[in-house]
């Protein structure tokens, strides 16, 4: 049998935003519960929670402060496994995010750990003596700006954080933090979840002699809160120890049936690959990984097979998860407008492209929807790099903004209090109850799940790419009993390619084909199914 993670998709909820249930105007797992039936509908596998635990909310959720807990925003244990009960009921799994590498500085574990340098939790975080001028132990930086490290009087040390400052780092290298960590996990495990996103899944461990890192070789690439490209980051993180621990969580989820752990990679470019194939490497780490490589505004034929060449090279025996959004990147129909023909031609290519690519697919709430960037203005900011930085840093508040269900409802039958943030008549109009005609984008992602779900080829077919030019995207997928060719116009011009072989189109957008002759209009695709030899 073959597991149930190697064909899925996962449809990633962000919990604050996807439906309210108490009118306080943020998203909860009762909402969420309420709303099972559409993803159910898409036809999707597997649902990904954004963290739900207690927590500050300084990072929305990303800086825990007791990872036995739901945070009450969001409900409490009852709430967590009757949504799961639910979710298993409708042939859901449910996965959840694990932020491990670091906790909030409210954690009882820090709280005790910056008392002094000689109690139980004292090492249990990243501490370091300041040089002999005062400053900070290395150069590390922060990606939330300024130094990854923060001086703390009271110990009189100071301790590391490549997030917020009230986002320590964890101390991987004691095993005692190790432990504490696994038994988190288990927590959750037993209680029937089904897998975890490791969140920044290289970060876990640092230098023990704390090294400072090197220049850059390549040209930087700065951003206004990431100083992280003009260092080559050697040694504050995917620190070798890395893969003993995720060898000891793999051992973990071995005790369990169907458990899938997916591994969030915080690096970018060609690296960002070949850590994916580390860390899936054997059937001892992860069961997949997945990095900002199709996440950013790269749009062109040689990128994305890229991507895929460089982990069937890097990883053989690796396997892949491949996403256009998530809710730290501008939404894929307004990051790649400038391509569009439309924002709804643009919705319907990125999901048949997805769909087509081997591996897990990975899509983020209102996607199906072909939801686009909310533009937002400061007042209306959550996000700490925006806060700080704006408006050089949009922030990520644009595509956390809340599902939309009924167009004119309150808040798009969002919320009946007011939003933590605001539902924009651009997002409204793309509600659900506006799609439900037959050639709504939610209808094409249902038909795309399940034409993927149906084909042999797109769900085990071994990818073999076709040399063609900029800005056409081809390849085969092929398996026992199917062999499909599937070729994208990454363009808004109108491109004609000359046939080898018969071929009739199974799936397509602004395709046709003449005798021999395939044309694509701009963002034309086209799934053509033919005999044994490849018309292209």
């Amino acid at each position: 049998m073959r597991e149930w993670w190697r064909s899925a998709v996962i449809y990633q909820v962000y919990p604050r935003s996807y439906q309210d249930s108490t009118g306080d105007g943020v998203g909860d797992l009762r909402g969420i519960t309420s709303r099972l039936d559409h993803i159910a509908e898409l036809g999707v596998d597997c649902i990904w929670l954004s963290p739900i635990f207690k927590s500050p909310q300084a990072d929305m959720g990303y800086d825990v402060s007791d990872y036995l807990a739901v945070d009450p925003l969001f409900g409490d244990l009852a709430a967590f496994d009757t949504l799961i009960t639910e979710a298993h009921a409708r042939g859901l799994k449910v996965i959840v995010d694990q932020v491990l590498s670091h906790t909030s500085d409210k954690h009882e574990w820090f709280k005790q750990s910056r008392l002094s340098r000689d109690n139980d939790k004292s090492d249990w975080y990243v501490w370091a003596d300041p040089l002999p001028d005062g400053s900070p132990p290395t150069n590390w930086h922060s990606h939330f700006g300024g130094p990854a490290w923060e001086f703390d009087p009271q110990r009189g040390q100071y301790y590391q954080h490549n997030f917020l400052t009230s986002q320590p780092d964890l101390n991987f290298h004691n095993p005692d933090v190790v432990e504490a960590i696994l038994e988190t996990c288990k927590f959750w495990l037993d209680r029937g979840l089904d897998g975890f996103r490791l969140d920044t899944v290289n970060y876990y461990f640092h230098d023990k002699e704390l090294r400072s890192n090197p220049p850059a070789q390549t040209r930087p690439q700065v951003m206004a809160t990431d100083l992280y490209g003009m260092q080559r980051n050697l040694y504050n993180k995917t620190r070798p120890e890395n893969l003993g621990f995720l060898e000891k969580l793999r051992k973990l989820t071995d005790q369990y049936d169907d458990i899938m752990m997916v591994g969030e990679v915080g690096e970018m470019g060609h690296r960002s690959i070949e850590i994916m194939g580390e860390y899936t490497a054997g059937n001892t780490r992860l069961h997949m990984a997945y990095s900002f490589a199709m996440l950013g505004p790269d749009f062109n034929a040689e990128h994305f097979r890229n991507c895929i060449e460089g982990f069937q090279r890097g990883a053989p025996d690796g396997h892949p998860y491949w996403s256009f959004s998530n809710h730290d990147v501008p939404r894929q129909v307004t990051r790649w407008a400038e391509h569009a023909v439309s924002e709804d031609s643009m919705a319907r290519f990125a999901c048949a492209m997805l769909m087509s690519f081997e591996g897990t697919i990975g899509i983020y709430q209102g996607e199906e929807l072909g939801q686009t960037e909310t533009e937002m203005e400061y007042h209306e900011l959550t996000d700490p790099p925006a806060l700080r930085f704006w408006p050089s840093v949009k922030g990520r508040d644009g595509c956390r903004t809340p599902m939309v269900w009924e167009k004119d409802a309150p808040n798009a039958g969002f919320s009946t209090g007011k939003p933590w943030l605001p539902v924009k008549a651009p997002q409204a109009a793309k509600a659900v109850d506006q799609q439900q005609g037959p050639d709504s984008i939610l209808s094409y992602y249902k038909d795309m799940i399940a034409y993927r779900k149906n084909s042999p080829a797109l769900t085990r077919g071994k990818t073999t790419f076709i040399n063609l030019p900029e800005p056409l995207l081809a390849f085969t997928r092929q398996a026992e009993d199917e062999t499909l060719t599937c070729v994208f116009n990454l363009s808004k011009d109108t491109h004609a390619l000359a046939l080898n072989a018969p071929a009739e189109i199974a799936v397509g957008q602004a395709a046709s084909i003449n005798v021999d002759t395939l044309t694509l209009e701009g963002n034309g695709f086209a799934y053509l199914k033919h005999g044994p030899k490849a018309p292209l």
